[in-house]
């Protein structure tokens, strides 16, 4: 299951999960063309694919969309990639209701996810394996740009260590991957397409990341290649 499947890095997981043999349900929020374009994309792999449009702020969805994961089969791994910014600039600028969107996106929205999953997991006895996508913003904490998403990946990071820590001796294992910048489209949402080359200069590799190696790390932290690696927050930000 992924959150955030029909752009960037979200649909580079959906394809990569696809292509090693996973069915793959992902959830989109209003672009259907962009959901079928991805499920198209991936019509030539081994993993059946379903998108499913779904808006993690409507906390209540959660059992809905593990209910349709369930029907393709058994549930063995949880994505949450939906994650939003906001405007660029001072943090004296952020309306309160632009902070209360981001924090129900970036954190309610997964816990609720993480919980309607774990609640499965462990009334089956079953193992499962989640990966949070966080962002580099975490520890850096974007002065300037957008504060209170930093503190909303910060907040995703300590969650994913506690939660990995409370289930390890359940088999379910939860992660946190880091993306440094990144060469998507939500730099143009946050009001500067041209963020990821600006800020390249700044980066040890100087070059943005592509999304398909973040996604790389996410389907590594999803498979039992990583079977001992839980409670990690993995950078992949070019040196940072």
């Amino acid at each position: 299951m992924v959150t955030g499947g029909s752009r960037g890095i979200g649909a580079e997981i959906v394809k990569l999960c696809a292509q090693a043999g996973y069915d793959v349900c992902f959830t989109y929020q209003r672009r259907k063309d962009r959901a079928d374009d991805v499920v198209a994309q991936c019509a030539p792999f081994a993993g059946r694919v379903l998108a499913l449009q779904a808006d993690v702020q409507d906390l209540g969805r959660s059992e809905w969309v593990l209910n349709q994961a369930r029907q393709m089969s058994e549930v063995v791994g949880l994505v949450n990639n939906v994650g939003i910014t906001s405007t660029i600039g001072s943090f004296l600028d952020v309306e309160i209701d632009t902070m209360r969107k981001v924090l129900e996106t970036n954190v309610l929205g997964l816990m609720v996810m993480c919980q309607t999953f774990v609640r499965h997991w462990t009334g089956s006895s079953l193992p499962g394996s989640i990966v949070n996508v966080s962002s580099m913003a975490a520890v850096f904490g974007s002065p300037g740009e957008y504060i209170h998403y930093a503190g909303s990946k910060a907040a995703v990071d300590s969650f994913t260590i506690g939660l990995a820590k409370e289930f390890a001796r359940r088999s379910i294992r939860a992660n946190v991957v880091a993306p440094g910048t990144t060469d998507t489209e939500i730099h143009t949402l946050s009001g500067e397409p041209a963020r990821a080359a600006r800020v390249a200069a700044n980066i040890p590799m100087a070059r943005p990341a592509q999304a398909q190696e973040v996604a790389e790390a996410v389907v590594w932290l999803l498979s039992n290649k990583a079977s001992y690696v839980t409670g990690t927050v993995l950078k992949v930000a070019g040196g940072l």
